[in-house]
């Protein structure tokens, strides 16, 4: 006859946060082992995609540390975008100013 493993948490149902293991104890007894669920990388909060230079050491929820830092929830190219959008205008109104500073 098998023996019996009672659950040790109060959720009964079979689901993806719930999931458990039976384990055999050095006493002889069997008993669950509630298991965790897996950590993911950071995603950036406008497209979902993971962001670069963030990999985390470990792949338990409590234990993840990024191994390097990143420069915030977004990737950088977007930013960068922006940066070089502003600076083409800034580059413009140069170019303009000094054509009109050479005519004269």
């Amino acid at each position: 006859m098998a023996q019996r493993v009672t659950l040790r948490k109060r959720n009964p149902y079979n689901t993806t946060s719930n999931r458990r293991r039976v384990v055999k104890t050095p006493g002889g007894k069997l008993v669950y082992h509630h298991i965790k669920k897996l950590a993911t990388s950071p995603k950036c909060g406008d497209c979902g995609i993971a962001l670069p230079g963030v990999r985390l050491r470990r792949t338990v929820k409590e234990g993840a540390k990024a191994e390097f830092s990143f420069l915030g929830p977004r990737p950088a190219s977007p930013i960068l975008r922006a940066f070089l959008v502003e600076e083409a205008k800034i580059v413009k109104r140069v170019i303009k100013s000094q054509e009109k500073g050479g005519r004269k």
